[in-house]
């Protein structure tokens, strides 16, 4: 395993530094230190920290600050099993990373929100978030958050019970964090407990119980080694009922002891789960005195942190049972086992009603009551059959999920080949001949009258284009920066050589958007404004182009080709009387459309392109063209 360096060695230094710090901006500076440290290993100081940074805050403008202040929030409230209250701090921190964050932390932290969305079975939205931050890291490579986005796909795969997936994924997760060339921070063991748990959980529904001890203790060592103590009683309660499952009580009791003991865990339902397990490790030892005072503890605790937990509350009242049969307390026994009855049947949970008439019938056996041991073993039979039968349906539909995930991966690649055979399809339909013979023509003009100057550059220029395009049709993306700067070339030329200065253009980029960064399917515009100079200008005195490229939303980039142009019905009039206006037919925007629903990924004939006539309002006379262009934001590769 990576070793890591010492952390946070200075704690007690910069406790003592808050302690005499007067300045209530040090102050922030120095909590948000601290936080960074106690989120993991103890939660308490770190809400009491936090609760005076946000004090602070209020007076001070420190974006950075709030930020870490939501983030490091979100995360506590996770902890502490607070899910909506988590959600509410993850959103205010996204919100906040959009205007200023970097695309790294933006990743980081729709990392850690798929994984309270997952708590709160929002799986779509856990599935969004990891899309987002797959894209985002396909851009901007980082090790250490491809392992912990690993991790959490691990954990989809665990809410599907997909075990195989799981295994693999978090065993890949395991190996990139434990082989990173930095030392390991907190944040990373945190995850490492998540991988192990994660397969501890697997192991355990697999009944490989000794590899399940092995897995769960291996995630206790770590967080007493780290002092993270914050999901302790949790990790106690595993390793606890792991060794239960191997009839190992001599190794069980003492972690269950310790999850009822471990303060910085906030969850009340571990420890009632411990009293309850601790009590029956006390029954099989006869000691029933101490098995029902921990059965009391464990019951007041599950009512207080859930009044309608009847499953664990049957299960009490299941033992309670067995507990006054061995006694040989006949009316006893059978007022608990018609309560643990009733208990599993409002809990609707067919496997525990058979548990539960299986035992009754057996209690009923015992005392001689055939009639009562016969009517529980039909009830045992049917729950049983109920039981049978909803397993198989999960399986289906665990193998429903598992073929439409296959399906729709295998729809998406077959999706980017068609894309990628229209693109070539796009980039053969375009460059014109009008404009390629126009060009050259112009070029020959040049050197035909000693304006050898002149040729140079715009050959040089012409070259350039040609060049450009060859090598984009290689490429499925491109950097908007490289399609804005291909578009540039392509309007110079027809400036300077076509229309002789009778067309002009403007380029205009919102300042939102970061072109050098941002990908867009290769050569997605051109078409469109080929189309402008084609129907729209090539017959007008002063022609000019409008390009707009501004955010439609957060894959989505806006982009509006506009020309002052003839507008589309005197267009298609000239089409019809001049021959040569009849035999150009544009073919590029036809396949730009097809390509941009493919890209767009949906089966529906969604609106991505929308041309609209621009009229005079008052004489209605024909203004020119305007047309909308919705691209899908891509990913590239920033080297």
């Amino acid at each position: 395993m990576t070793k890591s360096i010492p952390l946070f060695n200075n704690i007690d230094r910069l406790e003592l530094e808050l302690k005499n710090q007067e300045s209530p901006l040090q102050r922030v500076i120095i909590i948000d230190k601290l936080s960074n440290y106690y989120v993991f290993t103890n939660v308490k100081r770190a809400k009491e920290l936090l609760k005076e940074q946000l004090g602070i805050l209020k007076d001070y403008d420190q974006p950075d600050l709030k930020l870490n202040y939501h983030l490091f929030s979100a995360f506590i409230e996770n902890q502490l099993y607070n899910f909506p209250e988590s959600e509410e701090h993850f959103l205010k921190s996204i919100d906040i990373l959009q205007d200023r964050g970097t695309i790294i932390q933006q990743a980081e932290v729709y990392i850690d929100y798929a994984g309270v969305c997952m708590n709160l079975s929002k799986m779509d939205n856990a599935h969004d978030c990891l899309e987002k931050a797959t894209k985002f890291l396909k851009s901007f490579p980082d090790d250490r958050l491809f392992a912990r986005l690993i991790c959490r796909e691990g954990f989809m795969n665990l809410h599907y019970s997909n075990y195989s997936k799981v295994v693999e994924l978090l065993l890949e997760a395991d190996k990139k964090i434990t082989t990173l060339n930095s030392p390991l921070a907190l944040k990373d063991y945190y995850f490492l407990t998540l991988i192990h748990s994660g397969l501890g959980k697997v192991y355990e529904n697999n009944d490989d119980q000794e590899k399940s001890v092995m897995a769960y203790r291996k995630v206790v060592n770590m967080c007493e080694a780290m002092e993270m103590r914050t999901r302790l009683s949790w990790h106690y309660l595993n390793v606890g009922n792991a060794y239960l499952a191997l009839n190992d009580q001599e190794n069980a009791e003492p972690y269950f002891r310790k999850a009822i003991d471990a303060s910085d865990d906030m969850s009340g339902f571990a420890r009632a789960s411990a009293f309850a397990n601790l009590g029956y490790c006390s029954y099989e030892q006869k000691d029933y005195d101490a098995a029902l005072k921990l059965f009391d503890k464990s019951e007041t605790l599950f009512k207080d942190h859930s009044a309608d937990d009847f499953y664990n509350l049957s299960i009490i009242e299941t033992w309670r049972g067995r507990l006054y049969s061995d006694l040989g307390a006949k009316v006893r026994a059978e007022r608990h086992f018609a309560l643990a009855y009733e208990n599993a049947s409002l809990a609707e949970n067919n496997k525990q009603l058979s548990k539960i008439t299986k035992e009754i019938s057996t209690f009923y056996a015992e005392v001689d009551d055939y009639r009562n041991a016969y009517d529980y073993q039909l009830l045992h039979d049917r729950y049983t059959e109920q039981y049978i039968e909803e397993m198989n349906m999960r399986k289906q539909m665990e193998l429903e999920i598992k073929y439409e995930a296959e399906k729709k991966k295998q729809e998406t690649e077959l999706l980017r080949l068609q894309a990628t055979k229209l693109q070539l399809k796009a980039l053969r339909a375009q460059m014109n001949p009008h404009f390629m013979y126009n060009a050259l023509n112009s070029i020959q003009n040049f050197i035909t009258s000693n304006n050898a100057d002149s040729a140079a550059k715009y050959l040089a220029k012409f070259a350039t284009l040609m060049r450009q395009s060859l090598d984009y049709s290689d490429l499925e993306n491109i950097s908007l920066e490289k399609e804005i700067e291909f578009l540039d070339n392509y309007l110079e030329i027809n400036q300077r050589l076509r229309f002789e200065e009778r067309l002009t253009y403007e380029i205009i980029v919102d300042e939102e958007i970061e072109e050098d960064i941002l990908g867009v399917p290769t050569m997605i515009i051109q078409p469109y404004v080929e189309n402008a100079i084609e129907h729209g200008l090539r017959t007008k005195t002063h022609g000019h182009i409008l390009i707009i490229f501004a955010l439609y939303d957060d894959d989505i980039i806006m982009c509006i080709v506009e020309d002052n142009g003839i507008g589309r019905k005197k267009a298609r009039q000239l089409r019809m009387q001049d021959p040569e206006f009849q035999n150009y037919r544009s073919k590029g925007t036809a396949i730009t459309e097809e390509r941009l629903r493919i890209l767009h990924n949906s089966k529906s004939q969604g609106v991505y392109v929308e041309t609209i006539d621009l009229h005079d309002q008052e004489t209605g006379e024909a203004l020119g063209t305007k047309v909308e262009i919705k691209i899908p934001i891509v990913e590239i590769k920033i080297k």
